[in-house]
């Protein structure tokens, strides 16, 4: 039976704001880099690392949390393997390294959680599992739900040995993948271990300058938080983990960005003030809207004036095409599209009532004032059918 470390105290008699948030989270992402797995000398995996992970891990489950990983280090692995002290840039010797490590990754991750009689599932996944047909994104839900069912714990990572360049620039990294399983399994807390203690309010060439900040929601300015990856292995930097945190702040979910040595996931799960804490949103975004607005290709966009951007944010209306000024792409019916003001701004997207040239053959109306006064205002998009951003 594991027994959690009495040395861990509770934050205070009376929980705090992030302890009583943390008491509704039932299902985990973890995401784990490749500098947090290798250490900053070594391109070997730190068994340490992983053994403390399954650990924390176990625990949770006893408590009847449902834990899922996103895993970065195949790269890193197969590169310590090859003998390579820098990463690869050719594609094809990207996807060679990350072939090789990959099994010595999953093996890794299956004896740490062995050791706790837990059984581990490899999910290997590219942008088209995700973004690019609602069958397969469903497909891939029902796998996770599987998983989970049968006890499972899920180790993802991205293929990097069959992805293509263009298919990476997609998703991009592990982080925002990270972020993407989070919103396909609803999962109410995504936790992005890293090699520094959370987000600072500045960032030098060697890294963090300023000071940690706790806690960040819609109104926190964090412009001087983007710092860079100083890895040799991993593809992220701050950048990547604040855009995945802001994903699923809009989807009403949490993030805590932590350092992987130093914080232990059962006490971010408590509720410490350990990390970087992203406020959720208010309300939980349905599933529907997860997928029109962070799990669809975008097929084109429809540009809008200031009054339209107002009545969509403040006043909750639809998308009328009086308030369309111009329009890329070509898309149809029932395609996703963007929202966005005349200075490329994306306000936000949904499911489209009219094709591109429907759309064009209404601003050529719109330049003829004798028909415009008669013209009959036509919905656009839904407000049921419109995630803002």
């Amino acid at each position: 039976m594991i027994t959690e470390n009495p040395s861990a105290q509770r934050c205070s008699d009376a929980p705090g704001p992030r302890e009583r948030r943390m008491n509704r989270v039932k299902r985990i992402v973890v995401k784990i880099g490749s500098s947090s797995l290798t250490g900053s000398n070594s391109n070997k995996l730190d068994r340490k690392v992983i053994n403390r992970l399954a650990r924390d891990i176990a625990i949770l489950r006893d408590r009847g949390l449902e834990v899922a990983i996103v895993t970065s280090g195949a790269v890193a692995a197969g590169m310590g393997h090859l003998g390579l002290d820098v990463r690869p840039r050719a594609i094809a010797d990207l996807q060679a390294a990350a072939a090789i490590g990959q099994n010595l990754l999953m093996n890794t991750y299956a004896a740490a959680f062995k050791r706790h009689g837990i059984s581990i599932g490899q999910v290997l996944l590219t942008a088209d599992d995700i973004l690019n047909d609602l069958q397969r994104y469903l497909n891939v839900r029902n796998t996770f739900r599987c998983l989970f069912s049968f006890g499972t714990v899920p180790v993802i990572n991205e293929n990097d040995s069959v992805a293509t360049a263009e298919l990476k620039l997609t998703i991009g990294e592990n982080d925002s993948l990270a972020a993407y399983v989070a919103n396909l399994i609803h999962a109410e807390l995504l936790v992005i271990l890293s090699d520094v203690d959370g987000l600072y309010t500045s960032y030098g060439r060697n890294g963090p300058t300023g000071e940690l900040i706790n806690e960040v929601d819609e109104d926190t300015n964090i412009a001087g938080a983007m710092g860079k990856s100083n890895s040799r292995f991993g593809r992220g930097g701050m950048k990547t983990k604040i855009r995945a945190a802001r994903l699923l702040m809009l989807c009403g979910e949490m993030t805590v960005i932590a350092n992987a040595r130093k914080h232990t996931l059962v006490d971010i799960v408590r509720g410490h003030e350990v990390g970087t804490f992203f406020v959720p949103s208010r309300k939980r975004m349905t599933s529907r809207k997860r997928w029109i607005g962070f799990a669809s290709p975008c097929k084109g966009t429809v540009v809008i004036d200031k009054g339209t951007e107002r009545a969509i944010r403040k006043l909750g209306k639809s998308l009328f095409s009086t308030g369309v000024v111009d329009y890329k792409g070509e898309f149809e019916v029932g395609d996703v599209i963007r929202v966005a003001t005349d200075d490329n701004y994306e306000v936000a997207r949904g499911l489209t009532r009219y094709n591109s040239l429907k759309i064009g053959s209404m601003l050529k109306i719109l330049d003829n004032s004798e028909i415009v006064l008669n013209r009959e205002c036509s919905e656009v998009i839904n407000r049921g059918d419109l995630v803002l951003f």
